[in-house]
């Protein structure tokens, strides 16, 4: 019987073939990488689950059986954490602090990375390093000048009440000066990927450069929008110092002003008290949820735009 023989193919006439790496070098790379990776998804998901399923839980199941689950779920877990947990007055505020933070971020920190990636004029540099400088600065090192400033913002006439401590306008403008230097750092790489012919026939066809940025280049750089809108909306949604020290409560428990984080802290220290363990599992469940369901929507969004300047 005739066996066909096929040749292994060679490189083109005048080009060296390639080394062939070493077998297995690759395999022991992936192992590793791939356990690695496992690990840190079970180390991530694995309290994520436990929190959902406790929450479902009564109280004596969660002291008696742990790791096991719900012999039937209690989902009026939900609504006590809710309703007596105040969940649902720290979730509104939150949405509302979050609704003008993120706006303003997004709004300021798209127009200032444009101008300072696709227009030359003296200081550039030092705009955009100052703003780099930003992301340096830890939060708690600016809590005692924050206290200060934002107080005093309190005292200016008419608008004082409005913008000072234990206000909701004072607390996004923080918000959003601690958010816009990775906003500008990342948007501005964006943007100088964009390709510089598009603008041009923008110009030459008469575009002014507010029509040119907003028609044009914004929807451009859509991918990296959505992954800095959402690496802000998480960011925000989490944070705590920040509303613990420029939102003075009347006492440790009052939910008047509190927002989701400072509230959760309030609740645990509350059902704690009151031996409501299903309760606080399922005010956690809810504060996690939304975040969790943002990024699973847009998670194809988020990956596009981190790749998106390095592929262009």
């Amino acid at each position: 019987m005739t066996q066909l023989v096929t040749a292994a193919p060679t490189a083109p006439q005048g080009q060296p073939e390639q080394a062939k790496p070493p077998r297995g070098q690759f395999g022991v790379v992936n192992f590793f990488s791939q356990g690695f990776l496992l690990l840190w998804a079970a180390m991530v998901v694995l309290p994520l689950l436990w929190a959902v399923m406790s929450s479902l839980k009564t109280d004596k199941e969660i002291l008696s059986s742990p790791w096991s689950l719900p012999a039937s779920p209690q989902f009026d877990n939900f609504g006590r954490a809710w309703n007596s947990g105040h969940i649902g007055t720290f979730f509104l505020n939150t949405v509302i602090v979050l609704a003008g933070g993120v706006t303003i971020t997004m709004v300021v920190g798209s127009m200032a990375a444009y101008v300072l990636a696709r227009y030359s004029f003296p200081g550039n540099r030092v705009i955009y390093y100052a703003f780099v400088a930003g992301l340096t600065l830890p939060i708690f090192l600016a809590l005692v000048p924050l206290f200060k400033i934002v107080g005093n913002l309190g005292t200016i006439p008419v608008i004082g009440p409005y913008i000072g401590l234990n206000s909701y306008a004072g607390l996004i403008l923080v918000y959003v000066a601690f958010s816009l230097p990775f906003t500008v750092f990342f948007l501005h790489s964006f943007f100088r990927t964009l390709p510089t012919e598009i603008a041009e026939a923008g110009l030459l066809d008469g575009a002014s450069h507010t029509t040119l940025f907003s028609k044009v280049m914004l929807p451009m750089a859509r991918p990296g929008l959505i992954s800095i809108g959402i690496f802000n909306v998480i960011g925000q949604w989490n944070q705590y110092l920040l509303p613990l020290v420029l939102l003075q409560q009347q006492s440790s428990f009052d939910s008047d002003h509190s927002v989701l984080a400072e509230g959760l802290l309030n609740l645990a220290v509350t059902q704690g008290y009151k031996s409501d363990w299903s309760g606080l599992f399922a005010g956690m469940t809810i504060a996690m949820l939304p975040m969790l369901v943002i990024y699973v929507l847009f998670q194809r969004q988020v990956q596009a735009g981190l790749t998106a300047g390095t592929l262009k």
